[in-house]
């Protein structure tokens, strides 16, 4: 038996008027989830521990079967694995975006953020960026590293984990009560904001209609982690296929193989395909037993606020990934086991997570089930299958 997991980073939602009442997983055009659907188990889980925030780290660790009271230490940390940075014991690992703040006359603390992405921006651009930071920011007790798209890291030595506010809370808002307490960290952030705005390259980006990518954005600290290797922990050989550092370095950290795909960056326009074959090829080729394919532009569109591009990633998702993936594991006739799901729901009207019960699908191609149920939020919540805690959703998977 193999097993695989698909999961739709942010994809579940709230009903949303201008879909008639539906959520953008109702309304999308999913006609291998719809077939799925009928012969699988669908049902709620809850990827977020009460009391700890809905964040992709803790709800991808649950759902890779790692409870995060026990394993958790910060986000940025798990995404240093994933960079290569090997860190000190005294260090803390901080996320540093690339974000775009209102280009105005106001002071920085008035000013607004407007996007936490700053138009999706490419890697390429993001570390010409960067390393203007770094040539004026950097010592030695701060150590800047690129990593993909507007996700890097800051290192701070003999650091300490201070509470920091993730930018895509905040979008829309001025950022003046959300910036660090601790100063310099503070005068880091404006002083970036100097350097950046009138960048050559972000004046360029300006003039073609992209957001300018002004300001550096810290949060998500956290020390060094540790995690059980994944195939000790559940006695299979594991491979993560995602585009963001993030998933990598959970990965990494459990001694996962990370698979690199071409044209794969996160975004809507992702190379969906590429991460479904290679999923394949694990599994087929490689002999993994178990494959993560992580899928992260449901999350980015809820951030966005896209009502039309979270449907299209759904859309993708299903045809580009999921058909994809049935079918070539259907015609290997090698018996597997697959679970598709979000790690939280980002809803379109707040445009960041929450801590809502995501809908799950478990499929199992040994098994005849005949279901009239269809894969959504509301129908998940009719069908009376809950899993309380998370980090046991991959005992479903394993048959644990």
């Amino acid at each position: 038996m193999k097993y695989i997991i698909i999961l739709g980073d942010g994809m579940a939602d709230e009903p949303i008027e201008e879909l008639g009442g539906k959520t953008p997983l109702e309304y999308a055009v999913t006609p291998t989830m719809d077939e799925l659907a009928k012969k699988s188990e669908i049902g709620l889980c809850h990827t977020i521990p009460e009391g700890m925030k809905p964040g992709s780290d803790t709800a991808n660790l649950s759902v890779l079967g790692y409870n995060p009271r026990q394993y958790y230490t910060g986000r940025s940390p798990l995404e240093a694995l994933s960079i290569g940075v090997d860190m000190k014991p005294t260090d803390i690992a901080l996320r540093c975006n690339i974000v775009t703040l209102s280009d105005d006359n106001l002071p920085y603390e008035e000013k607004t953020i407007l996007d936490h992405s700053s138009s999706e921006i490419s890697t390429e651009d993001a570390a010409v960026l960067l390393e203007a930071v770094r040539q004026e920011l950097e010592n030695d007790t701060y150590k800047y590293y690129v990593g993909t798209s507007y996700r890097h890291l800051t290192i701070w030595d003999k650091g300490e984990v201070v509470e920091l506010i993730p930018p895509h809370d905040i979008l829309g808002r001025v950022i003046g009560t959300y910036l660090p307490q601790d100063e310099y960290l503070k005068d880091m952030m404006k002083k970036s904001y100097d350097i950046l705005n009138n960048h050559p390259l972000n004046i360029e980006r300006a003039k073609k209609g992209l957001n300018k990518a002004n300001s550096i954005w810290f949060w998500g600290a956290g020390t060094r982690p540790a995690l059980k290797a994944f195939e000790e922990k559940f006695h299979k050989k594991g491979a993560m296929i995602s585009a963001v550092d993030l998933l990598k370095g959970i990965a990494v950290g459990a001694k996962m193989e990370v698979v690199e795909v071409e044209g794969a960056d996160g975004t809507l326009h992702t190379n969906y395909v590429g991460k479904a074959m290679a999923g394949v090829k694990e599994i087929l080729e490689k002999n993994c037993d178990f494959v993560y394919i992580h899928i992260e532009a449901p999350d980015e569109m809820g951030h966005q606020g896209s009502i039309p591009n979270k449907i299209k990633a759904i859309e993708y998702l299903d045809n580009k990934v999921i058909k994809i993936v049935k079918e070539q594991m259907d015609l290997s006739k090698v018996p597997y086991r697959m679970l598709i799901m979000p790690d939280h729901p980002t809803p379109i009207y707040c445009r960041t997570h929450t801590s809502d019960p995501v809908p799950y699908m478990l499929y199992d191609s040994t098994k005849e089930l005949n279901h009239s149920w269809n894969y959504n939020e509301a129908e998940a919540r009719l069908s009376g299958n809950t899993v309380n805690h998370g980090y046991e959703i991959i005992n479903k998977l394993f048959e644990v």
